[in-house]
């Protein structure tokens, strides 16, 4: 049995930034996760996908963001069970929580996080009759290593800022990139959008809208695509066919826990992100309020203002003074403390 403080459901970055903010508070936290490796979907599906809107960053890899993190995190001691998926929650009489996973281990704490981003999930696959064949034969619906497409003819389907954004970055690494979208404006990002007409300009992308993929063909791997333009059939020759239609996500037994669930997320209150059972908080992508924004920067702030009640419900009667690491530094896992230079401390003491 594993016993800690917070009980962190889903490691990824919003997950691993909670374990700093609740170390600060002297709370120690334990993580689960269904993948084998921290880091969610931005170790396993885009760990080389750049990422723009991260503070102090104007582009940082999602694989880099998360070294970032385990890295800020790793002096709290975080426990993990990884390659486990939390299965079952109860709550005593006494308000300590129990997560049991789907391999049998438990886990006691008088808080749980419920921080998953969109669930489980899979790719939106298109509807295409010998698809299957090809897979992992020349299709791809996740792009894990960027250089296995180096110099080869690429096709992306899709008109979303998974499809733009790698359009991008893989004819910045002179792949041959042709973007196929079944309508001729974007749903992306206006910057992407403007920047994948820029290379189109270039002519470092081919652009076909509207348009669509209709047909596979090939023997042992996928060789070529059939594109249906104004109802003209045209066969172009390929090395990999990327269909980036989005995920679908399942929230899988968190159905089964009693939340209050709207379209497929968890209703919180935006005081704390706590959900309708006092002492389980869900924050990041899995969670919705009125003016919920999925980006990662949001999660921060949220799991920020969770620690906040999460150290109320620990420490009843114990008040928690805000304090400033600018001023008081971290306590390192070694036991040392970083303390700041005093010209940040007289500068932040006037």
């Amino acid at each position: 049995m594993i016993k800690t403080d917070i009980i962190i459901i889903g490691a990824g970055p919003i997950g691993l930034f909670t374990v700093f903010e609740a170390g600060l508070l002297k709370l120690k936290c334990h993580l689960i996760d269904a993948l084998p490796q921290p880091g969610g979907q931005c170790s396993e599906i885009y760990p080389k996908k750049p990422i723009y809107d991260i503070p102090a960053y104007p582009e940082i890899l999602a694989g880099e963001l998360i070294n970032k993190l385990l890295e800020q995190c790793k002096q709290f001691e975080p426990g993990f069970t990884l390659g486990e998926r939390a299965e079952e929650i109860d709550k005593d009489a006494d308000g300590i929580f129990t997560v049991t996973t789907n391999k049998g281990t438990i886990h006691r704490a008088p808080v749980v996080v419920i921080a998953g981003g969109l669930g489980s999930f899979e790719p939106r696959k298109p509807q295409l009759e010998n698809i299957s064949s090809y897979e992992e034969k020349g299709i791809e619906y996740i792009i894990k290593d960027p250089e296995i497409y180096r110099n080869k003819k690429i096709i992306i389907a899709g008109g979303g800022d998974s499809a733009l954004d790698w359009s991008i970055f893989l004819a910045n690494i002179n792949a041959d990139v042709t973007l196929v979208h079944r309508r001729n404006e974007f749903r992306g990002a206006l910057d992407s959008v403007e920047k994948v007409r820029d290379l189109k300009n270039q002519n470092r992308i081919n652009i076909i809208t509207p348009a669509e993929i209709v047909k596979l063909n090939g023997k042992e791997k996928l060789e070529s695509v059939v594109i249906s333009k104004d109802d003209v059939e045209n066969e172009l020759k390929v090395d990999h066919f990327i269909p980036l239609f989005g995920l679908s996500p399942k929230l899988g037994p968190i159905t089964n826990w009693g939340l209050e669930i709207e379209k497929n997320a968890i209703k919180v209150d935006t005081y704390d992100y706590q959900t309708n059972i006092p002492g389980v908080f869900a924050i990041g992508d899995i969670n919705t309020y009125p003016g919920k924004l999925k980006l990662i920067l949001c999660g921060f702030h949220e799991a920020t203002l969770m620690c906040q009640s999460a150290y109320k419900i620990i420490n009843p009667g114990k008040k928690n003074v805000l304090k400033y690491t600018t001023v008081t530094g971290i306590d390192g896992f070694d036991g040392t403390r970083k303390e700041a230079p005093k010209s940040v401390v007289q500068a932040i003491n006037k």
